[in-house]
């Protein structure tokens, strides 16, 4: 039997144990409702607004306001997406070394020319920070900067290339051409969220064999499908 001395250290003991894992379940909680969100705003730009955002569980969303239809003022664009494993977490690994956009990350020179005001958001259990930018010389914005900038040209292919199935076929050779181009100078991030549509130009007979194979190519390089 303990006596009262002991049964007291024993008591705190037990209270410090349950108070850390407590700590740690919301600390665990926080980190997997975290999120990091990007938005560029380019007037005169194609799209000139877009916005993606990143959540710690791999799940993303994506809206622009590009313009597909010359008609139209602007056609939205919506679409959800899954990021692989690697991605999503050097997305949160920049976003850590970048500080989580504390403070000011403008590099504020003014003989720079202008690409768009820039705006990068995290939010978690435990904070909610952001900060905007012209040209951040900050090596981890501009390394997230760069990667975000990617994904967006993927998924606005994506949408050029549903559209363009649908009503442009003849287009689909050029669109397919640049896209083909943009990857191999590492412009493009997470091909594998639009390999529905590329599988889609595939499968189409009624294509030419060029448009077919360009696609069959880049689903190939996503690792989207086995190579021949």
């Amino acid at each position: 039997m303990l006596n009262g001395a002991a049964a007291i250290r024993l008591s705190r003991r037990i209270g410090l144990a349950v108070t850390l894992v407590f700590c740690f379940q919301a600390f665990a909680l926080g980190q997997e409702n975290a999120s990091v969100t990007f938005t560029l705003d380019f007037p005169g730009s194609d799209p000139s607004h877009y916005r993606i955002s990143v959540s710690s569980n791999g799940h993303g969303t994506y809206d622009s306001d590009g313009k597909l239809n010359p008609e139209a003022e602007s056609d939205p664009f919506h679409i959800d997406f899954a990021l692989s494993e690697a991605t999503k977490s050097r997305i949160f690994d920049l976003t850590k070394r970048a500080n989580y956009f504390q403070g000011d990350i403008d590099s504020h020179k003014r003989n720079l020319a202008s690409t768009g005001t820039k705006t990068l958001a995290y939010k978690d259990a435990q904070r909610s920070t952001q900060a905007s930018y012209n040209y951040s010389p900050n090596q981890a914005v501009q390394e997230l900067t760069q990667l975000l900038q990617n994904l967006s040209a993927t998924l606005e292919f994506g949408q050029r290339l549903e559209y363009y199935h649908r009503y442009q076929k003849l287009a689909l050779d050029e669109e397919l051409k640049r896209m083909e181009e943009m990857s191999k100078q590492n412009g493009l991030t997470e091909v594998v969220v639009i390999a529905p549509i590329l599988q889609k130009i595939v499968n189409d007979a009624s294509l030419i064999t060029p448009v077919r194979t360009r696609a069959q190519r880049l689903l190939i390089e996503a690792g989207a499908a086995p190579a021949h």
